[in-house]
């Protein structure tokens, strides 16, 4: 566990932090690049930044806050919920939060809006990706206690107080990886406008969600059943995304 890149003075440089924003620059400058093939202007990515940005940390917020309230924010000064720099970030919230603040501000503009969420989408894989890298130096989405050659160990000190785990982390950051890849070689095959995006909904859904039966760090609290708050949201994303694939494959069509 690394969990601080560095020191200014008083201000304190978390790695998570600095993988968040390597994902953000460097998936757009990608997206701004893939845009191409469709005519896009790479100027509409860079204004697209902030509000996929200021989306995506409202988003994972909330979301965060919400499932850990009674844990960690009942009873205490309301401004902590809004203390990001304390950690508490949670994936799908962010994506909801930038789906949302990037559809709205792109039909608010008048932009082609499936072939520009169709040039996100492999960056939005990739982000993903470095944002887990950071969870590793963090210590946090941790996996089951494991014996496997492959299990990691954290220091002592930290919740599983030594013991070998599942690199969960490694395992999303490699799927994410390979997502990204797929995609990006589908972008230059689709057939449709929307196809990538809806892809990329429906394949993050289910690794996700396989990915989460071996995560260690939830407790029976935040269970619906067998099933964690990323595996009830995934059947709903994924859902949602064939139900997109169809519509927009029959637009096509007609």
């Amino acid at each position: 566990m690394h969990p601080i890149a560095f020191q200014i003075g008083s201000l304190t440089v978390h790695f998570y932090g600095v993988m968040v924003a390597l994902g953000f620059v460097l998936g757009l400058w990608l997206a701004a690049r893939r845009g191409l093939r469709d005519g896009l202007h790479p100027e509409w990515i860079a204004d697209l930044g902030v509000p996929l940005i200021l989306g995506t940390l409202v988003g994972a917020r909330a979301f965060y806050v919400l499932t850990f309230w009674r844990e960690q924010f009942a009873g205490r000064p309301l401004w902590e919920a809004f203390a990001i720099w304390q950690g508490g970030l949670v994936f799908y919230g962010g994506l909801v939060g930038a789906t949302a603040a990037g559809l709205g501000y792109m039909r608010w503009k008048g932009w082609p809006l499936w072939k520009l969420t169709d040039a996100l989408a492999p960056s939005v894989a990739l982000g993903f990706g470095l944002g887990r890298l950071g969870c590793l130096f963090n210590g946090c989405c941790y996996g089951q206690a494991c014996s496997l050659p492959w299990a990691i160990h954290f220091p002592a000190a930290h919740e599983t107080h030594g013991a070998g785990v599942h690199p969960t982390q490694i395992y999303d950051l490699l799927w994410a990886f390979g997502l990204y890849a797929a995609l990006a070689w589908l972008y230059r095959r689709k057939h449709f406008d929307g196809q990538i995006f809806a892809l990329f909904l429906a394949g993050y859904a289910v690794l996700r969600s396989v990915v989460e039966l071996f995560r260690g760090d939830y407790g029976d609290v935040h269970r619906f059943g067998p099933l964690t708050p990323a595996q009830m949201f995934g059947i709903t994303v994924a859902t949602a995304a064939a139900l997109l694939y169809w519509r927009l494959s029959q637009r096509e069509k007609a």
